[in-house]
C-alpha cells in the first residue's frame, strides 16, 4: 500500500510503512520506518535533504507529525547521476526529542 509522507514538506510516496514505538535512554520515541523509489532526476534534491539529518515528519491523514533523524538508511544504488535510473531506498527515521 502506497502512503505519503513529507520529510520537510517534501512529498515521498512510500511502500512498506511502519510506525513503532521504541525506548531509547529512558524515553518512549516514535519511529517510522519505509521503503520509497528515486528517479535520477531527484536523486541530487533527496541525498542533499537526507544529508541534513535533521528532519521534521509529517503523515498527512493521521495526527503524526514529529521531529526526527536517521536511524537506518539503505539504497540499492549509490550513483544515480546516470540519466533515467531508479533507486529503491530504505529509511528508518526516530524522533529527536
Amino acid at each position: 500500500m502506497h502512503q505519503k509522507v513529507l520529510i520537510n514538506d517534501l512529498i515521498f510516496d512510500v511502500t512498506n510503512f511502519h510506525e513503532e514505538k521504541v525506548m531509547k535512554e529512558g524515553k518512549e520515541l516514535i519511529k517510522v520506518s519505509f521503503d520509497f523509489k528515486v528517479k535520477s532526476e531527484d536523486y541530487h534534491e533527496v541525498t542533499t535533504l537526507l544529508y541534513l539529518n535533521d528532519f521534521i515528519i509529517k503523515v498527512p491523514g493521521t495526527e503524526l507529525e514529529f521531529p526526527a533523524t536517521i536511524y537506518n538508511y539503505s539504497t540499492s544504488i549509490t550513483n544515480l547521476y546516470k540519466e533515467n535510473e531508479v533507486g529503491d531506498f530504505k529509511l528508518e527515521l526516530i524522533e529527536n526529542v
